[in-house]
């Protein structure tokens, strides 16, 4: 067992080693409990989601951000949303919190290390789960497009709106949930990462995700900062709703790429 006491003492050349220092001394409890990245996760899905709900619902009044509108025609409304949410919530109290419960009588305690990661291994170890939960969502998602009783059992509740929004990001199923759950906290495993590693691929993946549905092209949108057209983002998402048989990868550009089934948002010229 790690000895909290030494932990202020010690003398790291990594970046990282005083905030992860601060979380062992400060916050071990919360950082230890298995319910935590359910915490993390959730949480980050309502926070990244609350300020485009908001845009959604003011509409043209805020004309700065309507004009990005990829659908003005398609506007959420609070009943729409509350709905997504309220899947969410629902998925979560009565399936992914008892698969945690059941969890603690199977799993072993994680272990917290004493080091904390080098900035290096937290891009490259995100990074490649990044890379690899992409490519198994694009194989799974082109499935459940491609099989008609998948998609009706399983995917269809996804796309029950042609135009998402930042709710809807988690608007699934439980087989859909599960299965994306499943692969977040393996592909960590396989590739060995440092807890903080994994809360960072978390949160950002969730940014991502949320991003996608927000039905707008903003200029400084992580699909616009990424050069070479590298991530698909709200664009090419806000297509797949609209023409479900494009763009199935979730984060990425390259498989829809490579396998044809990239479509382009046509662009428009916003309003000034």
């Amino acid at each position: 067992m790690m000895n909290i006491s030494d932990l202020p003492s010690r003398v790291s050349d990594r970046l990282l080693q005083p905030y992860w220092d601060y979380l062992l001394f400060h916050h071990l409890p919360l950082i230890s409990s298995p319910f935590f990245p359910v915490l993390l996760a959730f949480s980050s899905y309502v926070l990244f989601s609350i300020p485009f709900s908001i845009l959604d619902l003011l509409g043209e009044r805020v004309l700065l951000f309507h004009q990005y509108k990829i659908q003005p025609g398609r506007q959420p409304t609070s009943g729409m949303m509350a709905k997504s949410f309220m899947t969410a919530l629902y998925n979560h109290i009565f399936f992914v919190l008892p698969s945690v419960i059941i969890g603690m009588f199977f799993l072993p305690a994680p272990l917290l290390p004493k080091d904390a990661p080098t900035l290096y291994e937290v891009f490259i170890d995100g990074l490649a789960v990044l890379l690899l939960f992409d490519t198994q969502y694009y194989i799974w998602h082109f499935i459940h497009h491609k099989h008609p009783q998948l998609y009706r059992w399983v995917h269809a509740i996804h796309h029950e709106y042609m135009a998402p929004f930042s709710w809807s990001t988690e608007q699934l199923s439980i087989p859909e949930l599960m299965t994306v759950g499943f692969w977040s906290n393996l592909d960590p495993i396989l590739f060995k990462c440092h807890p903080l590693t994994i809360w960072n691929i978390t949160v950002f993946s969730i940014w991502m995700s949320v991003e996608d549905h927000i039905g707008y092209d903003l200029p400084w949108t992580l699909n616009h900062l990424v050069p070479f057209g590298l991530l698909g983002g709200a664009p090419a998402h806000d297509i797949h709703h609209q023409r479900p048989s494009s763009n199935y990868a979730p984060f990425f550009s390259h498989w829809d790429r490579i396998f044809g089934t990239a479509v382009p948002l046509k662009k428009k010229i916003p309003r000034l």
